[in-house]
């Protein structure tokens, strides 16, 4: 009899989970907290570390009467609790922290030969006589632009009181994984919410046939960073990267939805740090519906946003195949002006 009944009891758990519906999360960015949601604020002139992170100064409704003693920060908190608590089933607010990682040996690359030169022909290679740009690693003005924002995190931590990241993800490539240590390493966090970073693989920048894209092997990563924590499923060697060819734009889009799904409906956070890229951060900002807001190295960006669990499967998204980037035989004058691959030695589309 008790074999019985628990058969029909498995019977009916599994009747029922299959009339449960099938959910989705949608995105969107809350508008009005942060200067750099703000269409007149100018992305090229900002400086995060001047404006309290972009923090806007204003009252908020959930402000308590004499609120005179508390930090912007301190109401900002309150206010996200606040929306929380009041929001309508299936809504959740989250704030994200996302810092791209600093100055790389393959920005310095780019910078010397000149973008069409590093496109057309440098950038497919692991490097030249002084540097290797593959994985590309911190140069040193790209470490001491993550240690003055580790400063200003101090600083925000200690005036301003700042609620701190509660988890902590990062891009597998080591630019990401240095600047993100270099960034929270040595806080005052508090001891339920220690620095121990999830690397994610799809937090990567946008896949391309450079080799700064590509890269190291899980084992490298365990090696060199061990108090990190790396997801499961995560591979020995890269599968995603190829060389000369790329993920387009619509792609890295599919891929950025589908790590933020994976980040909310797993991660209870609120206040949650992303360390990753300048193309990545760009693609996660289109997915949440945030203005384009381009980061320099070593910038970081918080936005406010409205999660929702809505029911209906979503929306079907088929990923095109990678495309062939354009290559030359021969680098171009460091003074060329154009990518078009037009010089007389290119290869055109290989």
């Amino acid at each position: 009899m008790s074999l019985f009944i628990t058969l029909a009891f498995l019977l009916a758990s599994l009747t029922q989970a299959s009339r449960i519906a099938p959910r989705q999360l949608k995105y969107s960015t809350v508008t009005g907290y942060f200067l750099q949601d703000d269409p007149s604020t100018n992305a090229t002139s900002f400086n995060f570390t001047t404006t309290n992170f972009g923090l806007i100064d204003r009252a908020y409704a959930s402000d308590p009467q004499g609120y005179t003693h508390l930090t912007q920060w301190q109401r900002f908190r309150r206010e996200v609790s606040q929306l929380n608590r009041v929001a309508p089933r299936g809504v959740e607010y989250k704030v994200l922290y996302m810092g791209r990682h600093g100055d790389g040996f393959h920005n310095d690359a780019q910078a010397y030969y000149g973008t069409p030169a590093w496109n057309c022909y440098y950038s497919i290679r692991d490097g030249n006589s002084t540097i290797t740009w593959a994985d590309a690693h911190l140069s040193a003005l790209g470490i001491s632009q993550a240690v003055a924002v580790n400063r200003f995190w101090k600083s925000e931590i200690g005036n301003q009181k700042i609620p701190v990241p509660q988890t902590y993800y990062t891009s597998p490539l080591t630019r990401c994984l240095q600047t993100a240590n270099l960034t929270f390493s040595g806080l005052a966090l508090p001891h339920r919410y220690p620095f121990r970073p999830t690397v994610k693989e799809l937090f990567r920048e946008g896949i391309s046939g450079h080799t700064c894209d590509r890269r190291g092997s899980k084992t490298y990563i365990h090696n060199a960073f061990p108090g990190y924590k790396i997801e499961d499923g995560f591979t020995e060697t890269d599968q995603l990267w190829e060389a000369l060819h790329g993920e387009t734009s619509v792609d890295q889009d599919i891929r950025s939805k589908k790590v933020l799904d994976d980040v909310f409906s797993t991660d209870d956070s609120t206040y949650i740090s992303i360390t990753s890229h300048s193309g990545e951060i760009a693609s996660i900002l289109r997915v949440l519906g945030h203005r384009v807001f381009p980061l320099s190295t070593g910038a970081v960006i918080p936005v406010l946003v409205r999660v929702q669990t809505v029911k209906g499967e979503s929306p079907t998204t088929a990923s095109q195949s990678y495309t062939a980037i354009c290559t030359c035989t021969s680098p171009p004058a460091i003074t060329a002006t154009t990518s078009d691959c037009t010089y007389p030695t290119a290869t055109g589309v290989s």
